[in-house]
């Protein structure tokens, strides 16, 4: 079974390591939890208080409720509604002091 999208496709041809793909899949899939458990309890609420005649599957968004959250994240960054963010990797400490510095200093100013 072929997996779409590819890995090569998701790290943007190797710009992002496997690593922060699977972290920023994690959190994306967190992200499409969250949105499930809300839309489920508030279908639920609706039931409860007699405002829909209508079960509770379809009160919930197909593709919340019908994919894993792992799959759905992974369409997500693969279609560009998230974005992985990199940080900076320092080779050693007199860089990273380098780059810090201003930082700090201008969060003083504020």
């Amino acid at each position: 079974m072929m997996i779409k999208p590819s890995i090569d496709q998701l790290t943007n041809g190797g710009e992002i390591n496997r690593y922060e793909l699977v972290i920023a899949t994690s959190k994306v899939a967190r992200v499409i939890t969250d949105e499930y458990c809300e839309q489920r309890e508030r279908a639920e609420a609706m039931i409860r208080n007699g405002e829909t005649d209508k079960n509770l599957a379809t009160l919930i968004k197909g593709n919340i409720r019908d994919k894993k959250a792992v799959e759905n994240a992974v369409q997500a960054l693969a279609d560009g509604e998230f974005e992985i963010i990199l940080t900076p990797v320092f080779e050693d400490e007199a860089e990273k002091a380098e780059e810090e510095a201003p930082a700090e200093a201008e969060a003083t100013r504020e």
